[in-house]
């Protein structure tokens, strides 16, 4: 594909406007779509970003169906990865993650995006950004996420010609057919934001909302933890009876759960105020937890290896999310997997039916823990409903004797696939 070093402006359209071309990519990554750009192919300053994005995904003048750029009307389908080469030592590619708002002109930097992420190990192998030796059938990619400050390290499966290898036999919820595992390790999330695992020193506590539309003040339980991605996660038993006899989609619904995320962001310190958390929609993001019901019967094809820990209903930029972002996913397993969290205690409390001659397994504790120091190495698999279906961890995490713990690392697996290369044409 040829691939100039800068945007060319090629003809004068009426008005004053002038068409530009963008030298890019457009994936399925994950369960969400984004445009893949070089960082070369963008203006050095990034106060120049904004207005190019918006238009060539189709959000100029705030439309909210896209219709004259290649975003798909959709949070999940309205993303852009900026992708370079990376100087830091140890590490093969910077990756910025950009969401781009759908009916609105919002672009925000603030958090990463895990399902897109999944793409950009894929995009630099077959853009030649990261070389493979000859007869090598997998690679590992270390990727540094600049909205966050994070490493993560992608596992990708490698081509006879040194490309990408897309086929394969792994399948994830909410995308259908099967194609080539990627294996994410999201190495040390935790405080991609605020610096610390729960920002506010509590690993749950009650929030104080005051701010729902048509609502009296009430207060949620909440635990607010910070790992991949800032989550304002709430316990579903303690969200106010309106939200549970409303509609998901209904504009009280979708208002009382920005209310609580707005709270949320100021008392972990992502916001100064209410209003200014409501402009910034894309961090910190909201999940509500429920306990699963799991059935296992004799059978073992019907047995579930790792029944669910956890069911969500999680929202992306004020809408409720068709599955789960998989940053999200980091966030949640790490607290499912430390002790105190609503996340922990409702895996603890899942219900799990089984003949009666059949005991239940409920453990919220790894198998063959390695002991280190004043303390042990604990690894578990975390698995989370969501409504696509399911989505499966493993939490690597250091507890130590007093109760202090370290997440050392969360480990996902997602596909990918190219869609189109080319040039996206916009006018500015």
């Amino acid at each position: 594909m040829a691939q100039p070093t800068q945007i060319a402006m090629t003809a004068k359209l009426q008005r004053g406007k002038t068409r530009h071309v963008l030298p890019s990519v457009w994936m399925r990554a994950g369960t969400s779509k984004g445009l893949f750009i070089k960082r070369k192919h963008l203006p050095a300053s990034e106060s120049e970003w904004p207005a190019m994005l918006l238009a060539a995904m189709g959000s100029s003048e705030s439309c909210p169906r896209q219709l004259d750029g290649v975003g798909g009307a959709t949070s999940t389908t309205s993303k852009v990865a900026v992708i370079a080469e990376s100087s830091r030592e140890d590490i093969d590619v910077d990756y910025t993650f950009i969401q781009i708002g759908v009916g609105s002109d919002a672009v925000d930097l603030s958090g990463n995006c895990g399902n897109i992420l999944s793409g950009v190990g894929p995009f630099a192998l077959d853009e030649g950004m990261v070389k493979t030796q000859p007869g090598q059938t997998e690679i590992d990619v270390r990727i540094y996420n600049t909205n966050t400050g994070r490493t993560i390290v992608e596992t990708i499966q490698v081509t006879e010609d040194g490309k990408f290898e897309e086929h394969g036999t792994y399948s994830m919820a909410g995308v259908k057919g099967t194609a080539s595992e990627i294996k994410i390790a999201f190495v040390h999330p935790a405080g991609s934001m605020t610096g610390k695992l729960f920002p506010t020193g509590s690993r749950q506590e009650s929030l104080l909302v005051t701010t729902a539309p048509g609502l009296e003040p009430f207060s949620v339980l909440a635990t607010l933890c910070d790992a991949a991605n800032p989550f304002v996660l709430i316990e579903h038993s303690s969200m106010p009876q309106a939200w549970h006899d409303l509609d998901r989609n209904s504009t009280t619904s979708l208002d009382l759960a920005e209310a609580i995320r707005c709270t949320g962001a100021v008392k972990m310190g992502l916001a100064t105020s209410i209003s200014a958390a409501h402009e910034v929609r894309g961090t910190p993001k909201i999940a509500i937890l429920s306990p699963t019901l799991t059935a296992i019967s004799h059978s073992s094809n019907s047995a579930l290896k790792h029944p669910a820990d956890v069911s969500i209903t999680a929202y992306t930029m004020g809408k409720p999310h068709p599955s789960f972002q998989l940053t999200g996913a980091v966030c949640l397993s790490s607290a499912v997997a430390v002790p105190g969290t609503i996340a922990h205690d409702l895996a603890k409390k899942r219900e799990v039916l089984t003949p009666p001659e059949t005991p239940p397994s409920c453990s919220v504790d790894g198998d063959g823990d390695e002991k280190v120091g004043d303390g042990r190495v604990v690894k578990r698999v975390v698995t989370i409903a969501h409504p696509s279906g399911e989505l499966s961890t493993l939490v690597e995490m250091w507890e130590g004797m007093d109760g202090e713990v370290e997440v050392r690392s969360v480990s996902v697996s997602r596909t990918a696939r190219r869609i189109f290369e080319g040039n996206v044409l916009f006018a500015l």
